[in-house]
Parts: C-alpha cells; sequence; structure tokens
C-alpha cells in the first residue's frame, strides 16, 4: 500500500508527496507536529498539516531569508530571530564570524526539540555559544525592546494560528523600534499566486510600508510551497537591498551557498508585472518611484 502526504493549496489545488515512514507525531500546546521520510524530498515537517520545510529544498528557503540582509548590512552584529524553530536561520547566521550575538524566539519548544532529533541537517546551529534560545511569544518578546538588533528576521509560519499575531501592524511597528538606526527586517511573505495568498500577502505588505521608510519585496522559488513562487520582505531604516548590496565584499567571505549569489540577489527584486501590481495597490505614490 503507498501512503501519501497531502496538503491543500486552495480549495482546488493540493500538494501531494509519497511518504515512506512517519517518523514523528505529536502535539504540542499550540500545534500538532509530524516527521516524515519521502523518496524524493527526503525528511519533511509539517505543522497543522501544512509544509514548514523538506530536506531537499529548505536550502533556498533559509539562504535567501539570511543572506539577502547580511550582503547589504554592512555590520551585523546583534541578530534577531523570530520564529525558525528548525534551525535554519540560525545554521546560516553562525556562518558570519562578525556576528556576536543571535536571539532566538520561538513560541514552541518541541518543534525545536523534533527537528534537532530528526531534521539535524537544519536544526545543526543551535550549540553555537552565540545563539540564545527564548521560548515566548514573539509578539510579547519584541515589546520591550528598542535600539538593539542590527538585523530582524521574521521567520514564521502562515499568518494563522501560532503565527498569526507576526503580521499586524503592532508587530512590525515593535520590529521598528527594536532595530537599531541603520537596522533591517526580513520577513517571509508569502506567495502573491493563489488570491487567498495574495491578500495575505498583500496586507502584510501594507503594514510594513506602514512602517518603514524603505520596503521591498523579493522573490525565490521553492517547488514545496503553493504554487513555487514565493515571496519576503525587505524594510528597513536606512540600507537599499540593492543600491547598498555589497556583493564583492560578500563573496570575499567565500560562503559556499546552493542558492544565494549577489547576482541573482539583484534578480530576485525584479518581480513580475502582475506582482508589482498586487503590491502597488497598498503602496504610497512615494515607494513606487
Amino acid at each position: 500500500m503507498e501512503l501519501w502526504f497531502s496538503e491543500p493549496h486552495t480549495p482546488n489545488v493540493k500538494l501531494s508527496i509519497r511518504v515512506d515512514k512517519q517518523l514523528y507525531s505529536g502535539q504540542s500546546e499550540f500545534q500538532r507536529i509530524d516527521v516524515f521520510e519521502s523518496p524524493e524530498f527526503g525528511r519533511f515537517l509539517t505543522l497543522d498539516g501544512y509544509m514548514m520545510l523538506t530536506e531537499k529544498d529548505e536550502f533556498i528557503y533559509h539562504e535567501m531569508i539570511t543572506h539577502v540582509p547580511m550582503a547589504v548590512h554592512p555590520n551585523v552584529k546583534k541578530v534577531l530571530v523570530i520564529g525558525g524553530g528548525d534551525g535554519g536561520a540560525v545554521r546560516e547566521l553562525i556562518r558570519y564570524e562578525n556576528i556576536e550575538h543571535i536571539d532566538m524566539v520561538e513560541i514552541d519548544e518541541l518543534v525545536v526539540e523534533v527537528c534537532k532529533k530528526y531534521l539535524p541537517q537544519t536544526a545543526c546551529g543551535f550549540g553555537d555559544s552565540r545563539v540564545h534560545l527564548y521560548f515566548e511569544d514573539g509578539l510579547r518578546f519584541i515589546r520591550s525592546k528598542a535600539d538593539e538588533y542590527d538585523l530582524i528576521i521574521v521567520d514564521s509560519t502562515d499568518p494563522f494560528g501560532p503565527g498569526e499575531g507576526l503580521f499586524t501592524k503592532e508587530f512590525y511597528g515593535n520590529c521598528y523600534k527594536a532595530l537599531r538606526e541603520d537596522g533591517i527586517m526580513v520577513n517571509q511573505h508569502e506567495s502573491p499566486f493563489y488570491d487567498g495568498d495574495a491578500t495575505a500577502c498583500k496586507r502584510a505588505h501594507k503594514r510594513i510600508v506602514e512602517s518603514f521608510p524603505i520596503s521591498r519585496v523579493y522573490q525565490v522559488h521553492i517547488p514545496t510551497y503553493p504554487s513555487g513562487h514565493w515571496l519576503f520582505g525587505f524594510a528597513s531604516k536606512k540600507y537599499h537591498p540593492i543600491h547598498d548590496l555589497n556583493g564583492v565584499q560578500w563573496k570575499l567571505l567565500g560562503m559556499d551557498t546552493r542558492y544565494y549569489t549577489p547576482r541573482l540577489h539583484e534578480g530576485a527584486f525584479c518581480l513580475p508585472a502582475y506582482v508589482e501590481k498586487l503590491l502597488r495597490s497598498v503602496e504610497p505614490v512615494s515607494e513606487n518611484l
């Protein structure tokens, strides 16, 4: 008998992956956590039945949520990761010797423990001495922070369930306050393709634009995410994601990446016309220039 995992992307579309076996299933205080093994994508993690990552394509997401801001900001010392319980963002960040301190705030401690056991390829950086874990609500954590971080990475789940509060105007305003005068925030921005996802994407962009003077969106292609077309948001107090990109300096670090390059960095901000139109509908006139 064949076993398949299926995730609905819309009422009319679903992704199905053949499964060899289920490695873990548990219910935390916040959500159901499952880990499966598949012949095509290796091990993969789902939360409440929604795909979070697979061993085969997680490098795309985690490289693009970390290396894009790191190649722009010239002097990142202190970083806050909100969410990111799988450890992929932390794994990429600890590759930078100039980073001195990483706070990671994850609401669900069980996600971290499950990923450490079943997804060690991703959750391999938590033991770094610069990493400090806090198991609490990210929205509550950041309210007390001011002028503290050079970079905030919002590696949240979708805008419902435990991650819902991380898509509010209050949250983005608190991120702005928590950043230093030249700080950058990067967030996963949903997909622009299916109508329901596009609505969430547009709503998040509107709230970020209202909070930050520089706000741009860039794209990646992740096979196991809805439509395969995914967006990230880049919001900054000072640095522009293209004009302030220092690709030469980043290359001198000698990073061995599988997806990110400075050349791809620039191209990722060149969005399809339908996405530009979607975002422009919630931007003030000055953002369109």
